[in-house]
């Protein structure tokens, strides 16, 4: 059973660059037909997709936050991250890293993480 787990500061100054990485264990980031996205859900709102990234690296992101995006993945720790530039307040949300098994069908979560961009 596969397993995510997101890690990272809970804190960003404004205009800073957030990281965020997810660790998964159970399985492996480069078995073909799997994507590993984030997620986030700001408060009082619902899930926004922000992009993924595929088992042979390639990726996709959300077009609204194309320009401050970026995924990466490290396969030897079958790890991948988000960075997420010039953050505002508005970014404040849970972050969540998810596998997507197919046309976002996201079937494995990790438990999220609270990240605040102060105003």
């Amino acid at each position: 059973q596969v397993q995510l787990q997101e890690s990272g500061p809970g804190l960003a100054k404004p205009s800073q660059t957030l990281s965020l990485t997810c660790t998964v264990s159970g399985g492996s980031i480069t078995t073909s037909s799997y994507r590993w996205g984030w997620i986030r859900q700001p408060p009082g709102k619902g899930l926004e997709w922000m992009g993924v990234i595929a088992y042979d690296g390639s990726t996709s992101y959300s077009p609204s936050l194309k320009s401050r995006t970026s995924i990466s993945r490290d396969t030897s720790k079958n790890q991948f991250s988000l960075q997420l530039s010039s953050v505002t307040p508005e970014d404040t949300a849970v972050y969540y890293c998810a596998r997507d098994g197919g046309a976002r069908n996201f079937d494995s979560w990790g438990q999220g993480t609270q990240v605040t961009v102060p105003s």
